[in-house]
């Protein structure tokens, strides 16, 4: 598979928006990824602040803890700035605070930590039994089977495939979701081949470890982000990375939700590799209010 698509959502053009312009020493401008949302992607916040960041520390750091918070919606329309601030360089660490600005207002804020690479103890949990990629449909195939029922919002969804494989182990109906437990297991792979940059594959799995996760904790209670009468979103977002890792090689995100109150869930995932090897972790809290009498709410950010 290659790079050539144009549209607007492609492998290519992803990984031209994930790497923001350098306008400054410390300012950076980014673009949004043309999901036709009207709102910027979460996974694209985290990606490219972590990938502005990573343009302000030495190269023998890498980063190893992304931590982000979501202020307001993001208009993908507009440019967005990216400031960061270095708060420490050190000889093993460095820290940097990036703020991601619109129309003079903070929309994202996200500290991240990197290290220079050290030799040390290792343990990992195991990968849980999972049935391989192989053989799955894709969360695009799925969702095509009802495209006529979908809501435009759902539709418009479909475009993440145009540079991600998602292929869900046990698969949602969006529609008419049926109480299950609150654990998910999705595998993600680019749909092309990547250049050898570890930043950038960083970068995309930031990318994608915004998806799924808060699906995850409505899953008990019968609800998807359609579900109307649902407002959900993102609230804040964390990553661990763990150990060197290719996005374009199958990647099994292995989710659970262990609370959900006050009209907000929680939930955390680990990433494997085929061969079961742990890379990365993350975690994120997110808005799941419910109204009634709402027509639809879903990724409202006016909380």
């Amino acid at each position: 598979m290659t790079l050539h698509s144009d549209s607007p959502a492609s492998l290519k053009h992803v990984l031209d928006v994930l790497e923001p312009e350098r306008v400054e020493t410390d300012r950076f401008r980014g673009r949004s990824v043309d999901l036709k949302w009207g709102y910027v992607f979460g996974g694209q916040f985290v990606a490219q602040a972590l990938a502005a960041a990573e343009q302000t520390v030495r190269e023998d750091q890498a980063a190893h803890s992304v931590h982000g918070y979501f202020v307001r919606s993001g208009d993908e329309h507009q440019p967005i700035i990216y400031e960061v601030e270095r708060i420490r360089d050190g000889m093993s660490f460095s820290t940097r605070r990036v703020d991601a600005v619109q129309d003079g207002r903070t929309v994202f804020t996200m500290t991240a930590s990197f290290q220079h690479k050290e030799v040390g103890f290792e343990h990992q949990d195991l990968m849980p039994q999972t049935p391989g990629p192989e053989g799955l449909l894709s969360q695009a195939q799925i969702a095509r089977k009802y495209m006529d029922k979908m809501p435009d919002a759902a539709r418009e969804q479909l475009l993440l495939e145009g540079a991600i494989e998602i292929r869900p182990v046990d698969p949602i109906d969006i529609l008419n979701p049926q109480a299950k437990p609150p654990q998910r297991s999705v595998w993600y792979r680019a749909v092309g081949a990547l250049p050898d940059r570890p930043a950038l594959h960083r970068a995309l799995l930031a990318y994608v470890s915004d998806l799924n996760l808060l699906s995850t904790a409505m899953r008990p209670h019968a609800t998807t982000w359609v579900t109307p009468g649902i407002q959900s979103t993102s609230l804040d977002h964390a990553i661990w990375f763990h150990r060197p890792f290719r996005m374009d090689d199958w990647l099994l995100f292995v989710m659970d939700s262990p609370s959900a109150n006050g009209a907000r869930g929680f939930a955390s995932g680990r990433f494997y590799t085929r061969e079961g090897r742990l890379v990365a972790s993350a975690a994120q809290e997110g808005l799941i209010r419910v109204r009634p009498k709402a027509k639809s709410a879903v990724n409202n950010r006016s909380s």
